[in-house]
């Protein structure tokens, strides 16, 4: 044997060999890799486990507050007139009162005290109603017919009072925070 295929053997040997060593490497980097895989798989499952069970918990928190928050509305409407229906009570318990008076008697006296009963009373719902900012729309004879605020009730021809303004109010109107409650309603002049 020549000393060139002596030499080229010892080449084959050492490529085997560094094969060998490759293969040898390339396996345990395929365990290595199954077992980081492995490892980063569990890590990704607890991981989604975690954020499924933050995600459930944050819609369930989102749904407690969408009833807390309905319940706080509903309960809001319905004693939102709380107030008001406190004072109205105290104007139903004067006009109460009122009833009670025998008006079969001939007395002005008790004519006078009911009088003076009925204007109390009168200025307790008044106060009651600015308590609420409730304000009376109550225009005059000859005033323009604003149709926001005042609805015709008919046409009657009046000397002295222009066509298209107010002739006689039939009801006072009111409004709540600058919001129609009730149109006043009035005849119109032809």
């Amino acid at each position: 044997m020549t000393s060139k295929e002596k030499e080229d053997i010892r080449e084959k040997d050492e490529i085997n060999l560094e094969d060998a060593e490759i293969e040898e490497v390339l396996e345990e980097l395929n365990e290595h890799n199954e077992e980081v895989s492995h490892q980063q798989f569990e890590e990704m499952r607890e991981a989604l486990a975690k954020a499924e069970d933050e995600v459930l918990r944050s819609r369930a928190e989102v749904e407690n507050v969408r009833r807390r928050a309905e319940n706080d509305i509903a309960s809001a409407r319905k004693f939102a007139i709380e107030k008001f229906a406190a004072e109205v009570l105290l104007v139903r318990d004067s006009l109460d009162q009122a009833r009670k008076i025998d008006l079969d008697q001939e007395n002005s006296e008790i004519l006078e005290k009911m009088k003076e009963g009925l204007g109390l009373t009168m200025k307790q719902l008044d106060t009651a109603m600015e308590k609420f900012n409730i304000e009376e729309i109550s225009p005059e004879a000859g005033d323009r017919l604003d149709p926001e605020k005042h609805q015709a009730m008919g046409l009657v021809e009046i000397e002295g009072i222009e066509s298209n303004c107010i002739a006689q109010v039939i009801q006072k109107g009111f409004s709540i925070h600058d919001r129609l409650l009730r149109p006043a309603m009035v005849m119109v002049a032809k």
